[in-house]
C-alpha cells in the first residue's frame, strides 16, 4: 500500500445569489497513482484532477491550465474554478487549509518509495567495464 494524503477541506461555492453555498472538499493525494496530480472529490461524485504545481502556483498568482483556474483572493483566501462545458463552478477556500494539505503531499512525497517501472518496461542493459589484464 503507498502513502497517501487525504483531507477534508470546507470550501464555499460562489455564485450571484447574495449568500455562499457550503461545500465538502476531499483533497487527495497519492504518489503511487501519479506523484505530479492532486484530486479534489465533491459529495455529487465528481472528482477533479490536476497538476500539484498548478494548486501551489496559483495561492501565490493568478493561474490557468485547461479547465482549472487558481487564484488567491485577499490575504487568506483561494478560488478554485472548476470549467465544464455545462458551467463554472467557483469554490473558495482557506488559503492556509489549501497550503497544509500541500506540505502534507510533499512530505509523503519524499518518504514514498521510486515508483516501479511498467511490467512490459525494457530491462536496461548494464555497461560492462573491461577489466585489465596483467602478464
Amino acid at each position: 500500500m503507498s502513502p497517501a494524503v487525504t483531507e477534508n477541506a470546507r470550501g464555499r461555492i460562489v455564485t450571484d445569489a447574495p449568500q455562499y453555498r457550503p461545500v465538502r472538499v476531499s483533497l487527495s493525494y497519492d504518489p503511487a497513482d501519479d506523484p505530479a496530480s492532486v484530486c479534489f472529490s465533491f459529495p455529487s461524485g465528481r472528482e477533479w484532477t490536476f497538476p500539484r504545481e498548478l494548486l501551489e502556483t496559483g495561492l501565490k498568482a493568478p493561474v490557468k491550465r485547461g479547465d482549472i483556474e487558481v487564484w488567491p483572493c485577499g490575504r487568506v483566501q483561494a478560488v478554485v474554478e472548476f470549467h465544464t462545458r455545462d458551467g463554472v463552478a467557483v469554490v473558495q477556500f482557506e488559503a492556509k487549509t489549501l497550503l497544509r494539505f500541500l506540505r502534507h503531499t510533499y512530505a509523503v512525497a519524499a518518504t514514498a518509495p521510486p515508483p516501479e517501472p511498467p511490467a512490459d518496461a525494457p530491462v536496461p542493459e548494464t555497461a560492462t567495464t573491461p577489466t585489465a589484464t596483467t602478464t
